[in-house]
């Protein structure tokens, strides 16, 4: 190479070289605020446009406890809108005359999941294999969904929402019907969140006290880590050492529930166990014992208690349990060493990740009429 190609070359990556120079301190800064580069907490994406029909229809299936068994609950029986479509108990009460041993899992912000369930054993991508879970579960609405398309049948409103939503001559059938519920439940979103209205360049949506949260999330908490993406979840599943909750064991109807649960899996040996094995049950791997989904970080204004079993009643437990380092060896997490305010500030920073109150219209309760008097009075 000659002098003159070489100066030529030289002069060609010395602006790039000042570029990089000059922005150096601000990716360093990044990198500081991010604690781990690779995850982020990111914003909510905009709503995808839904098909009005099918989600209308949803809608109305989703309040009616003639999807029931013995017609006694609901989907929003379990899942309340106003609690983030989960039903604030720590443990849930299940079908009739049951009671279950996890509780209902917010089902807010559906679309975003990777997994359904705290053992992650739906896929995500599937809304209505998980509502026809729900509906044909025994410990939950124990309904044949034959049976259920029989009675929406019978339901002269149904059948019009019906051909509305799947066209004209179109019968009520069990999955279509878990299809629109689920995409009912996909649509309810959280909205205007002071946390995504902050990456979008409010910068006055946290005060003070949540942006020392939210440094103390993605820097020395690294909670980031576990809790990324758009709900704050990873989508995997952790050993975290959280406590039993102890009526599972002196509530020998939520024994029972668990036992069946793991019956029904295939888990080997399920008659001898005593504590909540989480994915284990679902993947027949002993490193799994104990490992659950990572919860999303939404609306957790309204969706307490926390964690599988609702152990924690408040936000400050949850935060204290992670700063110890979580239930002792064999966890996955270490203590942090948090001081007083940088508690009170993850604290106030996690209650910005909720929005506006979420509201969903109740539709009244169609009457039943035997489908050949359709039209008669």
């Amino acid at each position: 190479m000659n002098v003159k190609l070489r100066i030529h070359t030289w002069r060609r990556w010395v602006p790039w070289l000042s570029g990089m120079a000059a922005a150096l301190p601000l990716l360093c800064a990044s990198a500081a605020t991010t604690g781990n580069a690779a995850a982020a907490l990111t914003a909510l994406p905009e709503s995808k446009p839904a098909n009005a029909a099918m989600v209308n229809l949803g809608r109305h299936l989703y309040f009616d406890s003639r999807l029931a068994g013995d017609w006694g609950s609901s989907c929003a029986s379990c899942h309340d809108p106003k609690k983030g479509l989960g039903d604030g108990l720590p443990l849930s009460a299940g079908y009739t005359s049951m009671e279950y041993f996890r509780n209902a899992p917010p089902l807010i912000n559906l679309r975003h999941r990777v997994r359904f369930m705290w053992d992650g054993r739906l896929d995500g991508t599937d809304a209505g294999t998980a509502v026809r879970d729900m509906v044909t579960e025994a410990h939950f609405m124990n309904a044949d969904g034959r049976i259920v398309q029989e009675r929406l049948k019978q339901i002269p409103e149904y059948v019009n929402l019906w051909e509305a939503a799947f066209g004209k001559g179109s019968d009520p059938y069990s999955p279509r019907m878990f299809n629109a519920i689920g995409a009912f439940i996909q649509s309810i979103e959280s909205k205007n969140v002071p946390y995504d209205r902050f990456l979008r360049g409010d910068t006055q949506a946290l005060n003070a006290q949540e942006k020392l949260g939210m440094a103390v999330f993605n820097g020395k908490g690294n909670c980031v880590q576990c809790h990324n993406g758009p709900i704050g979840s990873d989508g995997k599943f952790h050993r975290l050492g959280v406590p039993e909750h102890p009526d599972v064991l002196a509530n020998p109807l939520r024994t029972l529930t668990m036992l069946r649960h793991y019956a029904s899996s295939g888990m080997p040996n399920y008659m001898a166990a005593r504590t909540d094995v989480g994915l284990y049950a679902i993947s027949k791997d002993l490193q799994d014992i104990g490992k659950f989904q990572t919860p999303s970080l939404r609306e957790l204004k309204v969706t307490a208690p926390y964690m599988h079993n609702g152990v924690f009643k408040t936000l400050e437990d949850v935060v204290d349990f992670y700063d110890r380092g979580g239930g002792g060896n064999g966890t996955d997490l270490r203590p942090l060493g948090l001081t007083v305010e940088e508690k009170k500030g993850l604290v106030a920073f996690l209650l910005s990740l909720s929005g506006d109150p979420i509201t969903v219209e109740q539709p009244p309760l169609p009457d039943l009429k035997a489908r050949g008097n359709f039209g008669k009075n």
